[in-house]
């Protein structure tokens, strides 16, 4: 197997499960020496109480074929995520890549529920969690990734720009984080460009996460059993094709051309030519927007 990443060093902050594993897994299957964080691990659980730990995540990207180092932190405490830079410092002398894949918010969101009626503390967390999470590990660091040029630096969110600047995404606080994220990653482009690293925003479509397969109660090896309650579920990906995304933008020379630009895992299949786990090329916000939101009834025909 061809492993351009060889020899690179990867960061990808909230790697315990869903998007975040997938990219690591991949950045591994391309060689990647990849430090996993998160607040997940075999000895302890974060407030999701789920079984997914950062433990697990780095021994599935040894086994692709990279080297996974599983290192607890909060990326909410500035002191944890210098020592974290820290260390990769010490041990690697270098960094690569930056995958902020911190989010942590699935239970703090009210769907549909003005910002009035929201619990206040809940959507002030969630805020924390998806943005603030993300600019202490960017303070701290982007000086370690600019050390040598050709840095890429990935911000996870939900959401094209197009998308989300036409459509309310479920909540006054998720729709601000979301967006917000996205135009985390334009204002570093400003700032990472003219130094020779290269930042953008990310995101996957509908996601078979362990969480969205838990909900619909069916497995990755089953989830087409759900189409009959979830017929757009069809449209749904692995989260290892937007982890094929990121491995494609960290071993393309040219990168530096999405610089600031908002990505999404569909159209980058379509431009490097990587595909699912199954083969397919699903093309969700497309689909969304031309079907799903267009009242159609759900056919995935011309979609993946």
């Amino acid at each position: 197997m061809s492993q351009p990443l060889q020899g690179k060093v990867a960061l990808v902050a909230g790697a315990t499960r869903g998007a975040g594993r997938g990219i690591a897994v991949q950045l591994g299957a391309a060689g990647a020496t990849v430090y996993v964080t998160g607040r997940s691990t075999r000895a302890r659980r974060s407030e999701y109480d789920r079984p997914e730990t950062i433990e697990d995540t780095a021994d599935l990207v040894t086994e692709a074929g990279g080297h996974g180092i599983a290192v607890p932190t909060d990326h909410l405490d500035p002191a944890q995520v210098r020592t974290l830079v820290d260390r990769i410092a010490d041990e690697q002398d270098r960094l690569d890549i930056l995958v902020n894949d911190i989010w942590g918010g699935e239970h703090l969101f009210e769907w549909d529920s003005p910002v009035w009626e929201h619990d206040l503390d809940n959507g002030l967390r969630l805020l924390r969690l998806a943005i603030e999470t993300h600019a202490i590990t960017n303070h701290h660091a982007l000086p370690l990734l600019l050390r040598r040029p050709g840095g890429l630096v990935v911000e996870m969110t939900d959401g094209t720009d197009a998308y989300n600047r036409e459509n309310y995404r479920l909540s006054f606080f998720y729709d601000l984080a979301k967006t917000s994220v996205i135009r985390m990653a334009f204002a570093l482009g400003h700032e990472l460009g003219p130094r020779g690293a290269t930042a953008v925003a990310l995101t996957p479509g509908w996601l078979r996460s362990e969480m969205m397969l838990d909900n619909f109660g069916v497995r990755e090896d089953n989830w087409r059993d759900a189409l009959d309650r979830v017929p757009h579920f069809a449209i749904s990906e692995t989260p290892h094709y937007v982890g094929r995304a990121v491995a494609a933008l960290a071993a393309d020379p040219d990168v530096a051309r999405w610089n600031g630009q908002s990505l999404d895992s569909g159209s980058l299949a379509r431009t490097y030519g990587f595909t699912d786990l199954d083969g397919s090329r699903p093309d969700a916000w497309r689909y969304m927007v031309e079907v799903q939101d267009a009242d159609k009834p759900a056919d995935t025909t011309g979609y993946r």
